[in-house]
């Protein structure tokens, strides 16, 4: 039996690890990425030469509404990133930003008439988000299965894996230094190994460190 999946893809090192994690896993994948005036439009122009250099079906959908309703430092350029003090958040997280993705993901999915919607949050390296939690998951599959009357699963192969082994996974699928050269997860719009400043890049640097001197152990 055919099995499809939509990825919800940024085109950062998460979502293209779960992107080629699909490819394995499906016979048929489709990616669909989210426009909403972020802070660095490169990374949508990332994800759109990644799907296109494997010749996977991509939609980017307008959701410049969020900008609108959500003001923080992803979506304005003169709001300096800082990390969350005294239990606060961090001024990156965007309210309702994987609900409202997941949501409208679901809509594209049951209209596509895939039921599998894969995405790279993770509740261990999450920073804190609450909509990255697997009970917010959990809860989310649910509630979109009875509004649509649809049998969705969520999928997500980085919920409980830290960041070194979303680089053990990435090499694991044979494509390592591609995820390494060809994404983009800096907060300063720097394709690859980024800035190596901003808590981004501080956090994949230090994963792909922590996996290289484990692999190196090993051998």
């Amino acid at each position: 039996m055919n099995q499809s999946a939509l990825v919800v893809f940024s085109g950062g090192q998460d979502s293209t690890t779960c992107l080629f994690w699909a490819m394995k896993k499906f016979d048929r994948v489709e990616a669909i990425t989210f426009n909403y005036n972020q802070r660095h439009k490169a990374e949508i122009d990332c994800a759109i030469k990644i799907t296109k250099g494997f010749d996977i079906p991509h939609m980017v959908v307008d959701m410049s509404l969020l900008n609108q309703l959500a003001p923080n430092a992803l979506t304005r350029n003169d709001i300096e990133i800082k990390a969350g003090e005294g239990g606060q958040l961090p001024n990156t997280f965007v309210d309702g930003r994987n609900l409202l993705f997941l949501s409208f993901a679901a809509v594209v999915a049951k209209q596509k008439g895939m039921k599998h919607i894969v995405t790279g949050v993770c509740e261990t390296d999450f920073s804190g988000y609450p909509d990255c939690r697997d009970v917010f998951i959990k809860s989310l599959n649910v509630t979109l299965n009875l509004a649509m009357d649809y049998p969705f699963v969520i999928d997500t192969p980085l919920m409980w894996i830290d960041k070194a082994d979303t680089w053990k996974l990435a090499d694991q699928l044979g494509r390592l230094e591609y995820v390494q050269q060809n994404t983009l997860t800096c907060y300063n719009g720097i394709i690859g190994t980024g800035c190596g400043e901003c808590p981004a890049c501080k956090l994949r640097s230090a994963g792909l460190k922590k996996y290289l001197n484990k692999k190196e152990a090993t051998q």
